[in-house]
């Protein structure tokens, strides 16, 4: 599903190779987890191939869609996409591998409820503003056990103004500029 930020490590680690067999044995294709996961194509068949998945064509595929359970689990699934990650009918119906009309049908078949354009904005606004509070709590924390902002944006491959923005609306004090190193206490020895 695009946009996505992309995978970070941690994030492909989270998609486990039983995850994505339980996925697959549920009646989604390859091509629609890597959509879902970010993962590569090559590395999503290795996943399935660890957890020992049994591969099906995609003649089997279709008759597994035609199955009554498997398209409740399916339009389930979708559902969960819609609701849980803000997607578009559109990437619904790319992992369904139907039209947008028959994504939003197993939509409202699973119980869901279509949202306006507007709504979509605002989830994935909400989703965005959250993923960025988190990466500036992240930079907050290395930056108060020392690490500089040059580093910090070199790490995470962003400007320098970036960073600062970011840890701006983290709440963090700044040290005095020219002080590298963790921040000292600011009460005089005796």
């Amino acid at each position: 599903m695009n946009p996505h930020p992309p995978v970070t490590s941690d994030a492909s680690e989270a998609v486990t190779p039983q995850s994505l067999r339980k996925q697959y044995e549920s009646g989604a294709t390859v091509d629609e987890l890597v959509t879902a996961s970010g993962l590569s194509y090559g590395t999503v068949l290795n996943r399935l191939h660890d957890a020992g998945t049994e591969m099906r064509t995609s003649w089997q595929t279709r008759r597994m869609r035609q199955n009554p359970q498997a398209r409740q689990r399916l339009a389930a699934h979708l559902r969960t996409l819609y609701e849980q990650h803000g997607a578009t009918l559109t990437e619904l119906a790319a992992v369904a591998g139907e039209t947008r009309r028959a994504a939003r049908r197993l939509l409202i078949e699973a119980g869901g409820t279509v949202r306006t354009t507007r709504q979509t904005l605002q989830v994935r606004a909400a989703a965005r503003a959250a993923e960025r509070n988190k990466v500036a709590l992240s930079l907050r924390a290395r930056y108060e056990a020392g690490a500089t902002v040059p580093e910090l944006a070199q790490e995470h491959s962003y400007s320098i103004a970036s960073v600062y923005r970011l840890l701006h609306q983290a709440g963090t004090c700044m040290r005095p500029q020219h002080h590298h190193g963790p921040a000292h206490d600011t009460r005089k020895r005796s």
